[in-house]
Parts: structure tokens; C-alpha cells; sequence
């Protein structure tokens, strides 16, 4: 499975010939510039929760592409009340049987505010079960021993963890968050976009290494294989 990293906390995976992008923070974000977000298609836009950073072209990209909104009630019917047609709302717990796979919502520790202050519902991560692996996609969040109810039902490959510090999970606690939900390979995401998030590379390498599980750190547009 490729996963393309498109700064921040965006990712994009094709799944069964469908393309998928979580939480799209692409043109407020000074390091994505390179990135021309008019020509990405989406299926399938998955919403951790409502901060700017996660949120800022879901609308247009939804618009342009007729991609169905996957998220909270809260927030997919926000972006339905803005003109987005196609949203499927879930909340935590639930599992739901895409054309690609099955996806479960789950438990995150954050905060969750739209960006006209709107309450953004409860902040959450995604656990994708499919024929071509399974992972986890954090979203934006604390470690929380509710993580450790996700390999009681699924055997991860991989997970997608925040590495930044300060708003979400450090490189300490995402070491912490690999055990906790049964995983040895870890893609990076959440770091260096803010001066609050500023990571050293090498050394959060090192510190998984040390732990015996391979963090993938990646270049915005760059991809790797899972």
C-alpha cells in the first residue's frame, strides 16, 4: 500500500482504485506550496476533526470532486450545510463497510472546533480494515490507553501517528502509542509545520530504532510503501 504525504496531517492512499485524503491542510501551508491542490482527485475525504489545519480544503476539494465527506455528525453536516452533497457522518465506535473496506471510528484526544467556531463534535482517528493491509490514522491526539482496544479487533501493519509535540502526541508517547496498538512500522505526520511542532528528525529516528519499530518520515509530496 503507498501512502503520499502532502504536509501536515495529510495523506493520500488509493485503496481498491479508490483515492482516498485524510484531513487535507494543503493551501494555508506554506511547505505545501509545491503542491497543486486543483489537481487532486478524492473518492473519499476522511475528517479527523474541525481545526483549520485538518479542514482548510476539504470544501473545495469535495466540490470540485463530488468526494464523499467521512467524519462526526457534527462535521459532516457542517460541510453538507455549506454545499458538499456527498458526506457519510459516523461517530465513535461505529464501523461502516466502504466500497474499499471497512472503516471504524475511534476515539482521539483532542479538541474540536470548526472554523466559524462551530462545535466540531468530538475529535477521532480511523481504524481501515481492507484487503490490501489495515491501519490506524490517529488524527490529532493524546496517548490513550483506548488505543489498546484496537489490536483486540484489528491486526495492524501499520499505524499513522502526530510526532509533534506540544498540541498532539510527542515522539516519546507515539513510541508509547506503536505498543499500544500492536505495530512495528509507524508513517509520521502532524510535525515542523508550526514552530510548536519543529521535530528533530534523526533523533526521533533514533529513539524508534532504539525501540525496535521503523518510523517513516517523509518529504511533502513523497510517498512510501507499507
Amino acid at each position: 500500500m503507498k501512502m503520499t504525504f502532502l504536509g501536515h496531517a495529510t495523506i493520500y492512499v488509493e485503496i481498491k482504485g479508490k483515492k482516498i485524503l485524510f484531513d487535507p491542510f494543503i493551501t494555508p501551508n506554506e511547505l505545501a506550496k509545491e503542491i497543486d491542490v486543483n489537481s487532486l482527485e478524492a473518492d473519499y475525504i476522511f475528517v479527523s476533526h474541525g481545526h483549520e489545519d485538518h479542514v482548510a480544503d476539504v470544501e473545495s476539494i469535495a466540490k470540485r470532486t463530488g468526494a464523499t465527506i467521512v467524519s462526526n455528525f457534527e462535521i459532516a453536516m457542517w460541510f453538507n450545510g455549506k454545499g458538499c452533497e456527498n458526506y457519510h457522518p459516523m461517530n465513535h465506535g461505529g464501523s461502516w463497510d466502504f466500497d474499499f473496506g471497512r472503516v471504524k471510528y475511534v476515539n482521539a484526544v483532542h479538541s474540536s472546533t470548526l472554523p466559524d467556531g462551530s462545535s466540531g463534535g468530538n475529535p477521532g482517528g480511523f481504524v481501515f480494515e481492507t484487503d490490501e493491509g489495515n491501519f490506524y490514522y490517529a488524527g490529532d491526539t493524546a496517548l490513550t490507553m483506548d488505543m489498546k482496544l484496537i489490536p483486540a479487533q484489528t491486526n495492524l501493519d501499520f499505524a499513522i501517528l502526530p510526532i509533534g509535540d506540544n498540541f498532539t502526541m510527542g515522539v516519546d508517547d507515539a513510541i508509547l502509542a506503536a505498543g499500544f496498538v500492536g505495530v512495528d512500522k509507524v508513517l509520521a505526520m502532524h510535525f515542523d509545520t508550526f514552530g510548536f511542532i519543529e521535530i528533530d528528525h534523526d533523533q526521533a529516528k533514533a529513539k524508534f530504532k532504539e525501540a525496535d519499530i521503523e518510523l517513516t518520515i517523509l518529504g511533502i509530496g513523497e510517498s512510501a510503501e507499507f
